[in-house]
């Protein structure tokens, strides 16, 4: 029996008494991947993405582990649930126009203290004054670097359109600008090198392309390490007491912790491993999230299909994006088809043995996607449930 065969014998064992649609999060897979983490970070603090977790109850388990520190949040109303929920280090990622959410951080000490915003331009703060009535809490500020790998004078750009802050004066520039305005703190610096971090460089049957992603990583790693030391010295010139410089993601976790200036590593697609991570040379882990999808028809030899299952990632569109049938092995989409919103079928050898009922288990592209799926995540160890815990949707909130 193959390890992928084991391991759908324990999730069938696992959930025999539950109907799919479903989905599981294996603890023991969960676990190996965090270790694996903070192994990769070197001693670093790992602050967990929540976007790709999506479950309060898993965010916990994985931050009480020694070595990670801190939520990266992606909605301002996400950062101030959690922080009522009593998570007190939470660092908003990306920009916000919530200016309800404003009004509340600016207006409650215990929520100013625990969340930062990330901001990268001075209207993004007049937004936040407009929107503080009486609120006088002081709001403790991230800056956004732009990782973007920028060549032949700019006419070529490599990375995704984040932060407009490029060079180290422009960074500094805003970080004098939030100083000088009353009711804003700089306490830390931020920059995702997404082209790094988020994009494959061995892609199956494509070594061609592989290579090329290689040499381009490689040079964009270089010249981030050089512009972003510069970068934190320029700010540390404007606030000597910068609280922490956040960088990387889970496909460059060791390369980003190797650099002095950063003081903590962004990861949490790293502890579902979705199919998108299995195209990296940096590192490999174990697949930890799953749904599953019941066998409701058999229309013909080597065909099952199954109910629903069209459950498509962000970014640009193509096969890349959409989730991958898992276990058993062998079974593909009709590319006719692919699939479904209601129903998917199935093609291969494998679906002349499956039964009506019986459960197909997929990988979803992304990690934390799939829980706006799912309003609950089956937690497996062995070849049992020992548990089951909502995920945002499934405690009523899809931020997004």
């Amino acid at each position: 029996m193959t390890a992928r065969a084991a391991d759908r014998a324990r999730y069938d064992r696992a959930t025999a008494h539950l109907d799919a649609p479903l989905a599981i999060v294996d603890l023991d897979a969960f676990d190996a991947n965090a270790e694996d983490l903070l192994r990769r970070a070197g001693g670093k603090p790992v602050r967990v993405a929540s976007k790709s977790v999506r479950c309060r109850a898993l965010l916990e388990r994985v931050l009480a582990k020694e070595g990670f520190a801190g939520i990266m949040s992606f909605t301002l109303a996400e950062s101030l649930w959690l922080a009522r929920s009593g998570f007190d280090d939470v660092l908003l990622a990306y920009p916000s126009a919530d200016r309800a959410g404003f009004a509340e951080l600016t207006a409650d000490p215990k929520l100013a203290s625990a969340v930062s915003v990330v901001v990268d331009d001075v209207a993004q703060l007049d937004l936040i004054d407009a929107a503080r009535g009486d609120g006088r809490e002081v709001v403790r500020v991230c800056l956004e670097l732009d990782t973007a790998l920028r060549l032949l004078g700019g006419r070529v750009r490599v990375g995704a359109r984040r932060s407009p802050l490029h060079s180290p004066a422009e960074v500094a520039d805003l970080a004098r600008a939030v100083s000088r305005r009353p009711g804003f703190e700089v306490v830390g610096i931020m920059a995702y090198e997404g082209h790094i971090a988020g994009v494959g460089d061995s892609l199956a049957g494509r070594p061609l392309r592989s290579r090329a992603i290689r040499l381009m990583q490689a040079a964009a790693r270089r010249e981030l390490v050089e512009r972003r030391a510069a970068v934190v010295r320029a700010v540390r010139a404007v606030v000597p007491d910068l609280e922490f410089v956040n960088g990387g993601g889970t496909g460059s976790v060791q390369s980003t912790a190797a650099e002095d200036a950063v003081t903590e590593i962004a990861a949490g697609s790293g502890l579902y491993v979705p199919r998108l991570f299995d195209n990296y040379t940096s590192f490999s882990g174990r697949p930890a999230a799953l749904f599953a999808q019941p066998v409701v028809r058999r229309p013909g030899v080597g065909v099952v299909t199954v109910l629903g299952g069209g459950y498509p990632a962000s970014g640009a569109a193509g096969a890349d994006r959409l989730p991958v049938p898992y276990l058993p092995e062998g079974l593909r989409y009709d590319p006719q088809e692919g699939p479904g919103e209601v129903q998917t079928p199935l093609l291969g050898s494998p679906a002349d043995d499956l039964l009506i009922g019986d459960k197909v288990w997929f990988r979803h592209a992304k990690a934390g996607e799939l829980c706006e799926r799912f309003d609950s995540l089956h937690l497996v160890e062995g070849d049992r449930v020992t548990a089951t815990v909502p995920t945002y949707r499934g405690e009523g909130h899809t931020f997004l």
